[in-house]
């Protein structure tokens, strides 16, 4: 029943996949970052784009992206298809949208593996889906 609840509130567009969080934007990015850190993962940046925007004078609504990624994972991916290297290491942005709801975003392997025409890392692109699944539904669930 709980898988078919985090199923039910994530989309995808564009390869874009886009899951609903339970917790304001911080809490989202802080609850990621650990579960990153816990899992091995390195956090290269975390980067505040309603911070950036408001030294401007301008509004945005909380936004910020996160940068994180394990070369045992990437590297493959590299070599088989040097270009996916513009789509890694892989990023997670955490947004509200204008009717207050915060957003976990990422691409969707399948999406970076057509772009680039990566043809020989069925199992790793898998190990990626996997890994991105589960690092959502740890940020953004209750």
């Amino acid at each position: 029943m709980a898988i078919f609840f985090f199923v039910s509130l994530a989309s995808a567009d564009n390869g874009l996949i886009s899951v609903k969080s339970s917790h304001n934007v911080k809490k989202t990015g802080d609850r990621l970052e650990n579960t990153l850190k816990a899992k091995g993962m390195t956090v290269f940046i975390r980067i505040n784009h309603a911070d950036g925007a408001q030294k401007l004078v301008k509004k945005l609504r909380p936004t910020e992206l996160i940068i994180f990624g394990n070369p045992k994972v990437g590297t493959p991916l590299m070599q088989n298809s040097q270009s996916s290297g513009i789509d890694l290491p892989q990023k997670a942005l955490i947004w509200e949208d204008e009717a207050g709801q915060v957003w976990f975003s990422y691409n969707d392997p399948k999406y970076i593996a057509k772009r680039h025409s990566i043809t020989e890392c069925a199992e790793v692109l898998k190990k990626i889906e996997n890994a991105l699944g589960n690092f959502a539904k740890m940020a953004t669930m209750p």
